[in-house]
């Protein structure tokens, strides 16, 4: 047949065609699996490359694979890690379980391609063999779960930055903010003076303590199951390969990358997927409340709070002219909405493997990749196109910190509980503020007076 090569394996032969990189192995998985056209995702393909990479370094020093072959999956393997040959790795995600078909596809075009770099025609696997070579030593189910650990925590190393950034521009605001006091507001209601300086503050340590729990859920992806082979035994491993592959895993990764200190455990269980992901899950619920908090505090402007005022990034109405809305608050909802279910779906494949292997995987490494690269995406965006760029009303927040009847609190410690909620009736009778009624001396002392005047002084707490 025109434009293909003939392929066999042990089930037949199959007709490939001749240009591709991929083969035989490929080819029956495609004329089986089209389900959803979403291909794996590409930092799974780069930590893929970086393994077979390492693996063939490794077997090489070994003997087990001749020193040129080896090589030349290297070189394949650079290119694919620089984003090269993408186009080649055509596999239903949602196909063969444990990860099978995207093995497959990887040590075909591996092979293929290594073979071209050695002066060969592609499919003469004489010259690269995809399962003697690519994969001596190797199965689908020690490669596909080391792979993900290393997608995931390259693509952890790219999200924490950028959430140190948004604590520490929330902590930038904390001190901008510091002279202007404001009403707390606890069950929506007007409470205690507070300084917006200190909401900010607080904003930062959450989104702080949040990633150091992520950073802290992310060291246990550092051991690497790379060596158990197909049962966490090691079976078909040459001499000397486990570490050697660790160490050239960590040189071409930049990872901190450690053995596994089970081979077995590191098969079976997917214990810190599931600690990322619910890591990932507890930011997210942070992240939505700071979001409709800033909301909150920007709503208005002429009707809601409007202590804030959030930077305008687009027009917020196709009718209403004029209106601008909270837009980028409501983007941060939705990422972390979809990050919230994405940690379902982790959940369930982290539980769904049964007696030596976890064969959800592939759907469990799509999703929490995908979640990582969302998070990074919109809380980029959330820092530099709203938290960096938001003011604050000073004379609104002031004026709301003296009508607050919750006044009345800082009076306690001198005229007890009973007779402050006597004074907080009666402001509200008078419709008036709290300070405004304390002018009356039939109502109050001096002493008494003095003790609210200093709205600043309320905010911080006794030395």
């Amino acid at each position: 047949m025109a434009g293909t090569r003939t392929e066999k394996d042990f089930l037949g032969a199959v007709e490939v065609p001749a240009d591709a990189y991929y083969g035989i192995q490929t080819v029956r998985i495609l004329e089986t699996f089209t389900v959803s056209g979403e291909r794996p995702h590409p930092r799974l393909l780069w930590a893929y490359a970086a393994l077979k990479k390492a693996a063939a370094l490794a077997n090489a020093e070994s003997g087990a694979i001749p020193k040129e072959v080896a090589r030349a999956i290297a070189a394949a393997a650079d290119e694919v890690m620089e984003g090269r040959l993408l186009d080649s790795f055509v596999v239903d995600l949602f196909s063969q379980g444990a990860g099978t078909s995207v093995h497959m596809n990887v040590n075909e075009v591996l092979a293929n391609r290594a073979i071209e770099i050695l002066g060969g025609e592609k499919g003469d696997y004489e010259k690269v063999e995809p399962h003697d070579h690519v994969n001596y030593g190797q199965s689908t189910n020690d490669t596909f779960p080391a792979a993900t650990r290393l997608a995931v925590l390259a693509a952890l190393r790219d999200l924490v930055p950028v959430l140190r950034s948004l604590a520490s521009s929330l902590k930038a605001k904390g001190k901008e903010f510091h002279g202007i006091v404001k009403s707390a507001r606890t069950h929506l209601q007007d409470a205690v003076p507070i300084r917006l300086g200190q909401e900010f503050g607080a904003y930062a340590a959450a989104v702080g303590r949040a990633t150091d729990a992520l950073a802290r859920a992310a060291e246990d992806l550092e051991e690497c199951g790379i060596g158990a082979s197909a049962a966490g035994t090691g079976l078909a491993t040459a001499k000397g390969y486990r570490p050697g592959v660790l160490r050239h895993l960590a040189q071409v990764t930049g990872l901190p990358i450690r053995p596994a200190r089970d081979l077995r455990e590191a098969l079976q269980s997917h214990l810190p997927f599931a600690a990322v992901s619910g890591a990932l899950r507890n930011l997210c619920l942070e992240l939505v409340r700071i979001a409709n908090d800033l909301r909150l505090l920007a709503s208005g402007p002429n009707t809601g709070l409007a202590e804030i005022q959030l930077p305008a990034v687009a027009p917020g109405s196709s009718m209403m002219p004029g209106k601008v809305n909270p837009s980028v608050p409501e983007m941060i909802n939705m990422v972390a909405f979809q990050v919230i279910g994405i940690d379902t779906t982790v959940a369930l494949a982290t539980q769904g493997g049964q007696l030596d292997l976890n064969v959800m995987t592939p759907v469990l490494a799509q999703n929490l990749l995908r979640a990582c690269e969302l998070l990074r995406g919109g809380v980029r965006a959330f820092d530099e196109r709203c938290v960096r760029g938001l003011t604050a009303d000073e004379a609104r927040c002031r004026a709301y910190a003296e009508r607050t009847s919750a006044l009345v609190t800082a009076l306690n410690p001198v005229i007890g509980y009973a007779r402050a909620a006597e004074l907080f009736k009666e402001a509200r009778r008078r419709g008036v503020s709290v300070p405004e009624l304390l002018r009356d001396p039939s109502v109050a002392s001096e002493k008494e007076r003095a003790i609210v005047a200093d709205l600043a002084r309320l905010c911080d707490p006794p030395d």
